[in-house]
């Protein structure tokens, strides 16, 4: 596995070693002293799955309380992944990185806790699955705008076809007001 920092140094491109013949693929997905070592010394406590079409556009998520940190990858079909640094200590406060994760490049991302995260579906369809740790607290559950000018997020939207938003995520928050870490 090579870990890649990105332009905010805490999350992390991983680029899995896939080893292929006529009949298929094998690669490790997630080995604990490996990340440990090279990502974050965490523990996942939950594994997620979703599937979404094309145009749908997911974020930017995050808790507020019980925080999770997020090692995500696509199984199928291709996303842009973002993730906002939300941490008002941070020099990156603001700032986002973002990168496309699909089940061909077989790439998967480190978010750590502290940062709103959210993916937009490029493909006609695409799975996406994500390991947490720390469980799911829709009480602490909170939306940032995704297109919020004082992030500018570079989402590669469809020409012509405006992103299919929840009600939660059409209704997030803008930066300045939302709810932050310290």
């Amino acid at each position: 596995m090579k870990y890649i920092p990105l332009n905010i140094p805490d999350i992390i491109l991983m680029k899995p070693q896939v080893f292929g013949d006529h009949r298929g693929f094998f690669m490790e997905t997630f080995r604990e002293d490996d990340f440990r070592a090279n990502a974050a010394d965490v523990n996942f406590v939950q594994d997620n799955h979703s599937k979404s079409t094309q145009g749908i556009l997911r974020g930017l998520h995050y808790q507020i309380k019980h925080p999770q940190g997020k090692l995500v990858r696509v199984t199928s079909g291709e996303v842009f992944d973002a993730a906002v640094d939300i941490r008002k200590s941070s020099p990156f406060f603001g700032k986002w990185s973002g990168a496309v994760l699909s089940a061909e490049n077989k790439h998967m991302l480190w978010i750590p806790p502290g940062f709103a995260h959210g993916f937009y579906v490029l493909s006609h369809a695409a799975e996406f699955t994500y390991k947490c740790t720390d469980y799911w607290a829709p009480e602490h559950e909170r939306s940032i705008l995704w297109n919020d000018p004082a992030i500018a997020i570079d989402w590669p939207i469809i020409p012509g076809s405006p992103p299919i938003l929840s009600q939660k995520d059409g209704d997030g928050s803008p930066l300045k007001t939302a709810e932050v870490f310290a």
